[in-house]
């Protein structure tokens, strides 16, 4: 039996070696090379949303996570880190929990493309209670006035807005600024508007205000005649 095998397989074996690679050329060539697929790992963007408005995200995911995926070769080239998102949904978010994970199910790829891989598969963020506040808006003024002239008074519309963000970064006593104002070129009242700053980057303005009108009100120093002299 063993013989017999051998024969079989031994027997005009370069012939049999030639068929085996015309058959192989044969299927490279008239395979649509929509069946075959290749692999590839992209850098994408990690969006985080439907974050629960009563919480504040005040450590963020990484801003990519590393995808590796499988398409067909006629589509494997089309797929760049710009037709590529992980999306983080956080409507079940909740301060207990810092670690999330993250599966082929968030990932949004072309038709005909699926996901081998995502890494990292899990990642940490940090929550917090939001928080707002009303603040006083407080003009910054800069440059010198002509020493002819004096500020009699400064008047700020609105004076107070109400400011929003992580409870552990927000405090009553802080103020909102303006963006600066030149005085030094001031002779008359004017009015001005100014962009609002905020004390921190993690505070945000609760409402769509972002401009406040500041009226600087100046008056001429009149000069005090010299008294007469004694003869």
């Amino acid at each position: 039996m063993i013989r017999w095998l051998r024969n079989l397989l031994l027997r005009n074996w370069p012939l049999k070696l030639f068929s085996l690679v015309l058959a192989f050329i044969l299927w490279i060539t008239l395979v649509p090379k929509e069946k075959t697929f290749s692999v590839k790992t992209i850098s994408v963007s990690l969006e985080t949303y439907n974050l629960p408005a009563d919480l504040e995200l005040v450590e963020k995911p990484p801003a990519t996570v590393d995808v590796t995926i499988r398409a067909p070769n006629s589509l494997i080239g089309q797929i760049t880190s710009n037709n590529v998102f992980v999306k983080l949904n956080l409507e079940k978010a909740s301060l207990l929990q810092e670690e999330y994970p993250i599966n082929p199910s968030m990932v949004s790829l072309p038709a005909g493309a699926e996901v081998v891989r995502i890494s990292p598969n899990k990642v940490n963020l940090k929550l917090e209670k939001s928080k707002e506040v009303t603040m006083e808006i407080s003009p910054t003024l800069v440059g010198v006035l002509n020493e002819r002239y004096r500020i009699n008074k400064i008047e700020v519309f609105p004076t107070q807005i109400t400011v929003r963000g992580p409870e552990s970064r927000i405090k009553t006593k802080e103020k909102v600024r303006t963006s600066p104002i030149d005085i030094s070129s001031l002779t008359q009242t004017t009015e001005f508007e100014a962009d609002l700053i905020l004390p921190r980057p993690e505070l945000r303005l609760a409402s769509s205000i972002t401009k406040a009108r500041v009226r600087i009100h100046v008056q001429e120093i009149e000069e005090q005649s010299s008294p007469p002299k004694k003869k």
